[in-house]
């Protein structure tokens, strides 16, 4: 089975079938959740919290995530990969949106892109798609304006905020994008819009009645210390891994590590 592609997804969204989505910045990660059989990987700058210990993700660069894009493309053999477009690698013109996208494809291996969408990014997805690039819009919260939005908040519980993503939704899909991230959307809104639109929607916090889910991995597997109020932590990877370091530590203590059985001779 070859690595699924846009065709895939919209294909799962007309047949009823939900699409999973997760995170990986390194090689190990993309091959657990390539076998596992998830539909697509995102290189998300989610690894400037996750990976690099930032705040928010504004201090990630373009280089960065090709860095982190090439990892998971070596470790990868069935899913899609897509990879973010870093804070101030397209805002200033569509000159340099349309070298961004290029270079996540061409130099990190990268299947299609992510882009943060507000009105004004609407025609530098153009750009890009006029690439011939595979474009996936995300609208609702967009991390990387978080302090425009006032920090991390639900958007769209204004009237007026809900009528702008839905235009925007319909706008992205009109132009040929082939699928949406939903970040902090009322469900009501997440499931009009899903409703609306024929290409899929991805939630994150947005309700079960989206086309697919996605969840930053290290949440998923309990390895951060204050996950979201909407990812679900499935395991505590972050205890199991501290109880090892720390027998780890006491059988170097008392001359336990190496017993001989360990010897290389």
């Amino acid at each position: 089975m070859g690595v699924k592609r846009v065709v895939d997804l919209i294909q799962k969204k007309k047949s009823g079938n939900q699409i999973t989505m997760l995170t990986a910045f390194d090689y190990l990660t993309a091959q657990i959740l390539c076998n596992a059989g998830v539909d697509v990987i995102l290189v998300g700058d989610s690894l400037g919290n996750v990976f690099n210990g930032y705040e928010t993700t504004l201090p990630v660069t373009v280089d960065e995530m090709i860095y982190h894009t090439k990892a998971v493309v070596r470790g990868n053999q069935t899913s899609m990969v897509v990879a973010d477009m870093p804070f101030l690698s397209y805002q200033i013109s569509s000159l340099q949106a349309k070298e961004t996208a290029g270079r996540l494809l061409k130099e990190g291996g990268a299947h299609g892109v992510k882009i943060e969408v507000g009105p004004s990014q609407l025609s530098d997805v153009a750009e890009i798609l006029g690439m011939g690039i595979p474009v996936m819009g995300h609208i609702g919260f967009r991390p990387q304006s978080v302090h425009q939005l006032g920090g991390y908040r639900v958007q769209g519980r204004k009237k007026d905020q809900e009528k702008e993503l839905i235009d925007i939704a319909t706008k992205l899909a009109k132009m040929g994008c082939f699928a949406i991230v939903l970040e902090m959307v009322p469900p009501h809104i997440a499931t009009h819009i899903s409703r609306l639109i024929e290409i899929p929607t991805i939630g994150i916090g947005a309700g079960v009645d989206c086309d697919g889910q996605v969840l930053v991995t290290h949440d998923l597997w309990g390895m951060t210390h204050r996950a979201p109020k909407f990812s679900k932590q499935y395991a505590d990877i972050r205890t199991a891994m501290t109880t090892a370091v720390n027998a780890y530590i006491q059988e170097v203590h008392t001359k336990q590590f190496p017993s001989p059985e360990f010897y290389v001779e």
